[in-house]
């Protein structure tokens, strides 16, 4: 009889009909007051020359885990080096892929375009959502965009993700209008403040600056844990 030993050094893996197995990421940012998300232009088939989601196949020499693939693949798009992503969904199916059955596992990211490495961005480039969804895309990234999207404005309703995107020092009228972009609707300026002040994620300094004809203090975040919530989400 076997030994679990001899089982595994025996094990051949690739007589299972194994199914394609890749990372994608919707990666967004602000840019010129829009939502903007990266796509790349494929260079080669299937769907050679179509936009589609930065991502590839996960490297089982480089990569202990999934998030690890997301992360490597990020900063080699934009050279960004983000110590948090969100896994959105794990999509599978015979179809999406014309190689074969695949799975792919959706993150999202939120990052400062400012930030990207404009080096790295040969065959990628920003798109305002709102263009996108007229844009086909490769295999079935126009369904994955929209789960990321439907992802990111779900978080923004109950956490303070969108402050990701803000410098040291901002006014609450700019930290209301990146909400406002995300979630593609303007909210109650009152009861945005006083939730934001309430929680206690920002807090006033002694700087100010001038925003339009008037001065506006500048507040700061009070460095939030990214497993922070709000007792209760922004109205929809």
């Amino acid at each position: 009889m076997l030994t679990e030993k001899q089982f595994l050094d025996d094990y051949d893996i690739h007589q299972y009909n194994i199914p394609l197995i890749t990372v994608d990421m919707g990666i967004f940012s602000i840019i010129d007051q829009q939502l903007n998300i990266l796509l790349i232009q494929r260079e080669s088939h299937p769907d050679k020359t179509k936009l589609a989601l930065p991502g590839g196949f996960i490297s089982k020499d480089k990569d202990k885990n999934i998030e690890a693939t997301a992360l490597r693949k990020l900063k080699k798009k934009t050279g960004v080096k983000l110590s948090y992503l969100e896994q959105v969904e794990s999509i599978g199916n015979a179809t999406r892929d014309p190689r074969g059955w695949s799975v792919t596992i959706l993150y999202f990211a939120l990052i400062d375009s400012n930030k990207v490495n404009k080096k790295l961005l040969q065959n990628s480039s920003w798109h305002p959502i709102d263009e996108v969804k007229h844009i086909p895309l490769a295999f079935d990234h126009n369904l994955l965009v929209k789960k990321a999207i439907k992802r990111l404005r779900s978080k923004t309703l109950y956490t303070a993700l969108p402050m990701a995107l803000l410098p040291e020092r901002f006014t609450l009228t700019e930290l209301q209008t990146i909400f406002e972009i995300i979630l593609a609707r303007k909210l109650p300026v009152k009861s945005f403040r006083r939730r934001m002040i309430d929680a206690g994620v920002v807090e006033a300094t002694d700087e100010s600056k001038i925003s339009g004809k008037r001065t506006a203090k500048l507040y700061k975040s009070t460095g939030i844990k990214k497993d922070f919530y709000f007792p209760r989400p922004l109205q929809k």
